[in-house]
């Protein structure tokens, strides 16, 4: 698998912390183009879409938008980037996301036809009226998302399965590469992480919301960025879930950070690192 790191959405501008050098960096949506052999192309989250560039606010909602400020920058969507990269977008069969939230959905209207798969528990969230996290999951999970019908599926969770030090990883049926959902609950009812495994034979592993600052996973003790704070303690299904697979993440790093490299979803700097 060959991956491509893009920024599908940038974001509110955030300030450096601890005298690091430069000025605020805007915030991103970090979505991976993974490119397959037998899978053809996939993208893992979607940041946001073109038509979002357009009706920002009645799309993805008025206090949303006035807090987020997403630019309107269209080039920036999943859709624009990969023809640039000469990619059909048709080829894009199979989107996974790491949480159903507005900032990681709204490039799905563009790949109508790809097949969309989130972790069991998040797809629950989403279909079943008596989940107790339903509401919590379709307030975040606009309207203008799912309108045309996404091809949703849940994947398929093994409780005996562990990767690395992470039980009842999930995977995709059908699909020919190693990718795995990795259970990172608390942001949401569902929310995992997504691990690639490259053709180095190393590991990626997309945090998606699990954390938003790589002083939190970097830094002992962890080092939490106030502009995120408000984003994270207003979302979050469970805080105490989310802590310890924060600390999960941590002890991944510390201990196998020679074969797994872990990125999160809105972290400039981060970002920066890996798409350099």
């Amino acid at each position: 698998m060959r991956v491509h790191h893009l920024n599908c959405g940038s974001l509110r501008k955030v300030p450096p912390l601890g005298g690091a050098a430069g000025g605020p960096r805007a915030a991103v949506c970090h979505c991976l183009l993974v490119e397959t052999d037998a899978d053809g192309l996939l993208l893992v989250d979607t940041g946001l879409g073109t038509a979002d560039r357009q009706d920002p606010e009645g799309r993805l909602g008025a206090d949303w938008t006035a807090y987020a400020r997403p630019s309107r920058d269209a080039g920036e969507s999943a859709l624009r980037q990969l023809a640039r990269l000469g990619h059909d977008p048709r080829d894009v069969r199979h989107v996974v996301l790491t949480h159903l939230h507005r900032d990681h959905t709204g490039g799905l209207p563009d790949f109508p036809r790809a097949r969309v798969h989130v972790h069991p528990a998040e797809y629950r969230a989403a279909t079943d009226p008596a989940d107790p996290h339903h509401r919590h999951t379709l307030d975040r999970f606009v309207p203008a998302h799912r309108a045309h019908g996404p091809l949703l599926a849940p994947a398929v969770a093994d409780p005996q399965e562990r990767w690395f030090d992470f039980p009842g990883v999930a995977r995709i049926p059908g699909l020919a590469g190693e990718l795995l959902l990795v259970p990172l609950p608390g942001h949401s009812a569902g929310h995992a992480g997504v691990a690639v495994r490259t053709d180095d034979g190393r590991w990626l592993l997309h945090a998606g919301d699990a954390y938003m600052y790589h002083g939190e996973i970097e830094r002992t003790p962890p080092l939490a960025h106030p502009s995120f704070a408000p984003v994270q303690d207003g979302a979050q299904t469970d805080a105490s879930a989310r802590l310890a697979a924060l600390e999960r993440l941590r002890a991944l790093r510390r201990d196998h950070g020679d074969r797994v490299a872990v990125v999160s979803a809105h972290d400039p700097w981060e970002f920066a690192r890996l798409s350099s």
